[in-house]
């Protein structure tokens, strides 16, 4: 499949909905980052983050949403399925990436002090773990990166 074009013709509604659930995860006071998992043109999960409401470092979006798409499908192969995130993975997430075998990610923001798809490291492109995906950054990455500037402003004031 050419990833790219996948994108620009029908993917960029996901994306959106990621920024939705990424607006509903800051008016409840959680860093705004949003994910959407998508099998054969559906989309099977969606989270934002909830650490604060959890109280769990692991609540963010990536790893909610990966569960909730595991259990939908009743096993924890995500295979055939695209990850759709506002913000580039940090490493945990995607350890969670490849082990739940997700086919690809698309993020908007690129995360330079966090980002482990591209930015500081190059999970999903290295031989030596047992899973490689697509990965792809810098989509809606203004509207992405708007949300968090101003989430973290309000948050200074």
């Amino acid at each position: 499949m050419d990833y790219s074009s996948w994108f620009l013709e029908y993917s960029e509604t996901y994306m959106k909905e990621a920024l939705g659930h990424a607006t509903s995860s800051a008016s409840m006071g959680e860093v705004p980052v949003g994910a959407v998992i998508v099998e054969d043109g559906v989309v099977i999960a969606a989270a934002g983050n909830c650490r604060e409401a959890s109280s769990d470092p692991t609540g963010h979006a990536e790893i909610i949403a990966i569960q909730s798409a595991a259990r939908r499908k009743g096993e924890w192969r995500l295979t055939n399925c695209d990850l759709y995130v506002t913000l580039e993975p940090c490493l945990m997430c995607a350890g969670a990436i490849v082990n739940s075998r997700l086919r690809g990610v698309f993020f908007g923001s690129f995360d330079p002090k966090a980002g482990a798809l591209l930015s500081l490291f190059g999970v999903g492109n290295d031989p030596r773990l047992n899973h490689e995906f697509h990965r792809s950054g810098g989509h809606l990455a203004a509207e992405s990166s708007e949300l968090l500037k101003s989430f973290f402003q309000m948050r200074r004031v």
